[in-house]
């Protein structure tokens, strides 16, 4: 039942009053932000004291790779050093051998040996007209002439009157000695000699024959020593080992 002095209590819309402004309803919230995460910021690594800012074009410089720079580099010095030594060594090596070798005095000239190993191997025997020159040590002479200046060569085991017993050599850079001191040495050598048992079967006599300043100055300078016989050819055997 309706009021007709009063409003209408059911569901009916109430107008606005008179004389008030409109409701403006309130603006709609702003629209959600990107779902992308937020990286932080890249932060240098306090402990490493030469890090610099690093972009993502280039990447970081490892850690070990100075060390081993240092290291590769100590290894070649090293190396370096140690072949330096080695060589110093070898080159003081060589230079004391020289020293060496230039301090000692020369070997002296030694005489021939009078084994039997240097006894004469002359092929087939006998031969005539071998020069003075080429006597070898142990050589027994037919018909001997120390004064010859070639003679003829036999078998020890023949009839010989003379064996060549000793020989010395000067070195070829001496200069000439003279007579006397080639007499001493002929004398030396003969006294040197080795000799058999069998001396005692005869009368035998040493005799020397050395250069004159001429042949010495032609390339002569051995000295002999000479077994000889008072006569004849009657030596029959070798008279040195």
């Amino acid at each position: 039942m309706n009021d007709q002095n009063g409003t209408d209590t059911g569901n009916q819309e109430t107008s606005p009053r008179a004389g008030m402004p409109p409701v403006v309803p309130p603006p709609p919230s702003r629209p959600p932000t990107s779902s992308l995460p937020v990286l932080p910021p890249a932060v240098a690594d306090t402990d490493d004291p030469d890090n610099t800012d690093v972009t993502d074009d280039k990447p970081a410089p490892k850690a070990g790779e100075p060390r081993q720079t240092l290291f590769k580099v100590g290894f070649v010095v090293a190396g370096l050093v140690l072949l330096g030594l080695f060589t110093w060594w070898l080159a003081t090596l060589i230079a004391s051998g020289n020293e060496q070798a230039a301090n000692q005095p020369p070997a002296p000239a030694v005489s021939e040996s009078t084994s039997p190993s240097a006894q004469p191997t002359r092929g087939e025997l006998p031969q005539d007209g071998v020069s003075a020159l080429d006597y070898q040590l142990g050589d027994c002479f037919e018909n001997f002439d120390p004064e010859a200046t070639e003679s003829r060569v036999v078998a020890c085991t023949t009839g010989h009157s003379a064996q060549l017993v000793a020989v010395y050599r000067f070195p070829e850079s001496d200069s000439y000695p003279g007579i006397t001191a080639l007499r001493e040495k002929g004398r030396e050598i003969c006294q040197d000699a080795g000799l058999t048992d069998a001396v005692a079967n005869y009368v035998l006599m040493q005799r020397n024959a050395y250069p004159s300043d001429t042949s010495w100055e032609q390339g002569d300078r051995r000295v002999d020593c000479y077994v000889t016989a008072d006569k004849g050819n009657i030596i029959m055997e070798s008279l040195i080992p």
